[in-house]
């Protein structure tokens, strides 16, 4: 396909972003689809700054195409991590899970484009307002932390494509090139995928993990701990031990106990399947496969070709 708003504005071959993935998404990923003309990230939210530092420096020797780094704004160091992000020359920041004023100003007084991660029209209005340069709209499909309005992937693209000016990324729910090419015609000009690179080789996600997640069906995943922040999880005992805590009546208090820390690590990164905290997006139950990096964006990129050739036979 011919450059587009997304392939212009990152320097990139495909239209195509790896999700930011806590304890997912380390240099290895990120270069492997940097390398595949994608656009890799770093997912920042599970770093301290030292490791966010180590991952960005080895980004840079495993590839020379362009890379950004995810940065979730609620994350305590994250005056630590800017100057990292700044210092390291990183030329692409996705801001998530937070106000876009609080730092766009900054990044991109250091020439650095910005994207914010968002799931409502109205934050999507409010991230353009800050100076944001793209913006990643995401579906209630999604994994991990979610949108309070539970708005689908497919009545959010045309709803923010609607109202914003600049350019527009589909998230939720899209692990093929058929779901890539729906997005776009919905009014994306790029799709991010979190799931299924979480799958993939490179991922840092534990084996385990990755197993489950091609194991899973539809219908293996929920959105819970609304009162905390809403999180897409597979069902597992932890899962089981939630609906029961709420099922018992349980306070906020309770479920942040429940909760306890480093429960999202315990899952995804150590492979934990019974107590650690299992984030994945619906669409897990489409990928059937651990594959190379580098594979996944060639099969996107030759399923979403031919669905645009059967559409065109519509």
């Amino acid at each position: 396909m011919g450059q587009n708003k997304i392939t212009q504005l990152f320097a990139i071959k495909y239209p195509i972003v790896q999700g930011g993935m806590i304890w997912a998404s380390g240099w290895r990923l990120a270069s492997a689809v940097s390398n595949a003309g994608g656009l890799g990230l770093l997912g920042a939210g599970s770093m301290y700054p030292d490791v966010l530092k180590e991952h960005i420096d080895k980004c840079k020797k495993a590839t020379n195409k362009p890379f950004g780094v995810n940065i979730p704004m609620l994350y305590p160091n994250i005056e630590e991590l800017m100057q990292i992000i700044v210092s390291s020359g990183v030329k692409i920041v996705f801001t998530s899970a937070g106000n876009p004023k609080t730092w766009t100003a900054f990044l991109k007084k250091h020439g650095i484009t910005v994207v914010h991660v968002v799931s409502s029209v109205k934050f999507a209005l409010k991230a353009q307002d800050a100076g944001v340069d793209a913006i990643v709209a995401e579906g209630f499909e999604a994994g991990g932390h979610n949108g309070r309005d539970e708005t689908t992937t497919m009545v959010l693209i045309p709803s923010v494509k609607e109202k914003i000016s600049i350019p527009l990324i589909a998230a939720g729910g899209i692990a093929t090139g058929q779901g890539m090419l729906a997005a776009m015609v919905l009014g994306a000009d790029g799709v991010q995928l979190g799931s299924l690179f979480a799958a993939s080789e490179e991922g840092s996600s534990h084996d385990l993990f990755k197993e489950e997640i091609v194991a899973a069906q539809e219908g293996d995943t929920h959105l819970t701990l609304k009162e905390l922040a809403p999180v897409r999880l597979l069902k597992n005992k932890f899962y089981e031990d939630v609906q029961q805590a709420y099922a018992q009546g349980a306070s906020v208090e309770d479920l942040k106990t429940l909760l306890g820390r480093a429960r999202a690590k315990r899952g995804m990164f150590e492979g934990d399947l019974v107590e650690g905290e299992l984030e994945i997006g619906q669409v897990s139950g489409l990928i059937h496969e651990i594959k190379p990096a580098a594979e996944i964006v060639k099969d996107l990129m030759t399923e979403f070709g031919k669905a645009k050739e059967a559409v065109k036979n519509f």
